[in-house]
């Protein structure tokens, strides 16, 4: 059985017979890329293969021919013409001061000058000692430069909490890679990669012919696994696996081809004994996340929801940094569907699958409520009270939630009176059990504000603020019911009502029908 690849981001070690580790071969879709064009740029999540990709393309540029054996594209290369690489990373390192930036770029410089076994000058300036390495590469060699940038955006997402810093090291890099546009008659082939899209075009000013492919479908599955690569490449490893459930909780990210998992979940997945557990999501650290969804007031369950145009998937600077956009380009959204509107492509993204769903609900809720450990606790409880059909568990339940959240979390951040906000506290405790539910359910009579299906039980329940009693009677009085009755479950009416002042449930009513 083969070895699995975790944490192996160099194409030469995956490859080495020795070594008998685990590759799906990508090599049809990175052939396509290298004939179709010179200049890419391509932004994906943390974790999704990006630096194997440009490892990939530094063999093959390199004609590396043994390592290519028995892959699509072995019979399809010129191996007689290599060109010499230059390879850029921030992958590693701190970038907190413009001195750690600084000599970080240096490093990169001075290490790509030993690869290809050129003079370094120390005394150049970092932009003066990038033409330099390109041009002497070029003579020396021959041949145009091929040049690769992984995580070219990290020195700035680091600190994108800390604006001033983030601004500051966004300067530094910008005056780096403009020097490429300088230098066309030198180059054969580019490729920058990165999580976001941070000032792109920003950044690159000048290279025009820039192809952004991060949702050109024909690069879709340029990183990341699909569905029939994970089942026929890892079968050894997935016996006895349900393959929809493990489609449920890892696979969903959609650039408008087949849609992929991140290789960091199936790795890591099979590692540790075929046990469902959050692995991408614990490498991360996405509680700034949280600090935006509460800073713009947003209902959560829009989340599912979101339509964004290319305008706005494009807009992510440290100046002026969209919600939708900082969602969708660090993985906690992905594509559902496109089309064209009035004014150009129209995008609905959703939440990929389980796994980020579950986290990125219960960190709302650590975040919200402070509760730290005792989540657990009280999701467990709430959870049974479900099961159970223990409306009285229920409440108190739901109750403890609302008296955990700290009062200056209302105070100028969140509309007290606004029953969307209450919806989505709830939305969010519920979701973060992993339970199936629909948000502003539509039926014939109107919206309900949250549908919960379990096996062999529907609830259907109504919020209100301020309006005792009415939640119930808005449910009984449009018959929501009527959707559902005939699924043979038993159906559970629930009326919410929260107080404005108290910040808590002041009004609980339920029926069975």
């Amino acid at each position: 059985m083969k070895k699995l690849p975790i944490g192996i981001q160099t194409f030469a070690k995956i490859r080495d017979p020795e070594e008998n580790y685990v590759y799906i071969d990508k090599t049809n879709v990175i052939s396509e890329l290298v004939n179709s064009g010179s200049y890419y740029f391509l932004s994906r999540p943390r974790r999704f293969g990006k630096s194997v990709l440009l490892s990939t393309l530094a063999e093959l540029f390199s004609a590396n021919k043994a390592l290519f054996s028995g892959l699509y594209i072995e019979d399809k290369w010129d191996w007689q013409k290599s060109y010499p690489v230059i390879r850029i990373s921030f992958g590693s390192g701190q970038f907190n001061t413009k001195a750690l930036l600084d000599d970080a770029i240096f490093e990169n410089l001075k290490a790509n000058y030993g690869k290809l076994n050129l003079h370094y000058d120390a005394s150049l300036s970092m932009r003066s000692s990038f033409i330099n390495l390109i041009k002497q590469s070029s003579q020396q060699y021959q041949e145009k430069v091929v040049i690769l940038i992984d995580e070219y955006d990290k020195p700035i997402l680091d600190h994108i909490t800390e604006p001033d810093l983030a601004r500051f090291n966004r300067d530094i890099l910008k005056g780096f890679y403009s020097t490429i546009k300088d230098l066309d008659e030198c180059i054969k082939f580019v490729m920058i990669t990165g999580v976001s899209k941070f000032a792109k075009m920003n950044l690159f000013s000048g290279l025009n012919n820039l192809q952004d492919i991060s949702i050109n479908q024909n690069y879709g599955t340029l990183c990341g696994y699909t569905h029939a690569q994970v089942a026929e490449t890892f079968a050894e490893h997935l016996q006895g696996v349900d393959m929809d459930k493990l489609q449920q909780w890892y696979n969903g990210y959609n650039y408008f081809a087949d849609p992929i998992y991140n290789p960091f979940d199936i790795l890591l997945f099979i590692a540790n004994n075929k046990e469902y557990k959050n692995y991408w999501w614990g490498t991360g650290n996405p509680s700034f996340l949280i600090d935006k969804l509460k800073e713009q007031n947003y209902y959560l369950p829009d989340v599912q929801n979101f339509v964004a145009d290319d305008i706005v998937l494009d807009t992510f600077d440290v100046d002026k940094i969209d919600l939708v956009a900082l969602l969708w380009q660090t993985g906690y959204l992905t594509f559902a569907d496109k089309w064209e509107g009035f004014n150009g492509m129209q995008y609905r993204l959703k939440v990929p699958n389980k796994e980020v769903q579950q986290s990125l609900n219960t960190l709302f809720i650590e975040y919200l409520t402070h509760q730290g450990p005792q989540l657990r606790v009280n999701q467990q409880v709430l959870y049974q009270s479900l099961v159970d059909a223990k409306f009285d568990d229920l409440k108190s339940a739901l109750s403890a939630l609302f008296a955990s959240i700290p009062y200056n979390n209302y105070a100028n951040k969140i509309i007290a009176n606004y029953e969307g906000y209450y919806a989505s506290v709830v939305y969010t405790y519920l979701a973060s059990l992993g339970l199936p539910m629909v948000a502003e359910d539509v039926t014939s009579k109107g919206r309900i504000d949250l549908t919960l299906h379990f096996p062999d039980k529907i609830f259907i329940i109504e919020f209100k603020v301020d309006q005792a009693e009415k939640a119930l009677a808005q449910i009984k009085a449009k018959n929501y019911q009527e959707k559902y009755l005939n699924q043979g479950k038993t159906i559970y009416l629930l009326g919410i009502n929260f107080s404005s002042v108290e910040k808590n449930i002041s009004d609980f009513e339920w029926q069975a029908v």
